[in-house]
């Protein structure tokens, strides 16, 4: 399975913000609005491709070769293979801790047997009673997530045929096309009308996606990286002017162009830089670099032990 780095996301009305600010006086004018600024963004961060995009997965479960997508599916990064195997039970790596054994929690008023407290009963367990000491239980919770899917392969992206009902000759040729003679290989999914089409008919598949990301008043989530909403922000600039170069307003045609070709510069600098950003390695696959690359050579190593027995090498 490969590994991923996860960007933490959030609104980009704070960078909407900064933007208008700054243009104040057209804004106040209404020769410009910030109408365009959600299709700006979405240019901007469709230029950055894929790599600004949340990456989520989910479990599908395959009825009849397909199996539908989930609402804010993008597009698909890894498509496994699972089969029903009874593993391990995964524990949470975070406990909570309570002054009870069940999982909801009693503050305010405390009742003790159903009847609520009032300070002066004789119940040794009684928290409010400042006439008797005690030390309260505390209980850890850990939950346990139970697995029975295990992945197996990875599936390969390719073209599956769209004919609801097979022809003859598919019992002629299965040998050589396998179970679906249409598609382009035995272990491959398609994706069509909201569908994930496999060539096997009953299954389950973990689906690693890029997802779509708004929040509740429908505004596209950003990654919450300095280079990327350098580069948001500069590019709506570059759009505000190049809406004014199109319009009557009291600068001169020469004032408008030397601005339009300015934040045009600022908008090209700030992508070159968001784009390494999005390129960048992080300091887990420096290190997994690191490994494959210290033991490339062990297979050109003698298969007879060497003279040397007290010195191992520690792959």
């Amino acid at each position: 399975m490969s590994y991923y780095y996860k960007y933490k996301f959030t609104s980009p009305k704070s960078t909407y913000a900064i933007v208008k600010e700054e243009l104040k006086s057209y804004f106040d004018t209404g020769v410009v609005d910030d109408l365009m600024f959600p299709t700006y963004l979405n240019k901007c961060l469709s230029k950055l491709s894929r790599a600004t995009k949340p990456i989520d997965e989910t479990p599908l479960y395959v009825e009849d070769f397909e199996a539908r997508l989930p609402d804010n599916f993008y597009a698909a990064r890894e498509v496994w293979m699972c089969a029903e195997v009874n593993l391990a039970p995964f524990y949470d790596s975070s406990s909570y801790y309570s002054q009870s054994g069940t999982c909801t929690v009693q503050i305010a008023p405390v009742t003790i047997g159903g009847e609520t407290c009032t300070g002066n009963c004789a119940d040794p367990t009684c928290p409010d009673c400042a006439e008797l000491s005690y030390t309260p239980a505390v209980y850890k919770s850990t939950n346990v997530t139970d697995r029975v899917y295990k992945q197996l392969y990875l599936l390969k992206p390719g073209n599956i045929s769209v004919r609801n009902d097979c022809s003859v000759d598919y019992y002629k040729s299965w040998k050589t096309y396998g179970q679906t003679p249409g598609s382009s290989k035995i272990d491959s999914f398609d994706i069509r009308d909201n569908k994930l089409v496999t060539n096997f008919r009953e299954g389950t598949v973990h689906l690693i996606f890029y997802a779509e990301n708004f929040d509740a008043c429908g505004d596209q989530l950003i990654p919450d990286n300095y280079r990327i909403k350098e580069y948001v922000e500069a590019f709506i600039k570059y759009k505000v002017f190049e809406v004014l170069s199109n319009q009557i307003n009291d600068e001169t045609f020469n004032q408008i162009q030397q601005k339009l070709a300015y934040y045009k510069q600022l908008s090209d600098e700030a992508y070159i830089m968001a784009d390494i950003e999005v390129k960048k390695e992080t300091i887990d696959k420096k290190v997994r670099k690191i490994k494959i690359d210290k033991k490339r050579l062990n297979k050109y190593e003698r298969i007879t032990p060497s003279y040397n027995t007290f010195f191992k090498r520690n792959n």
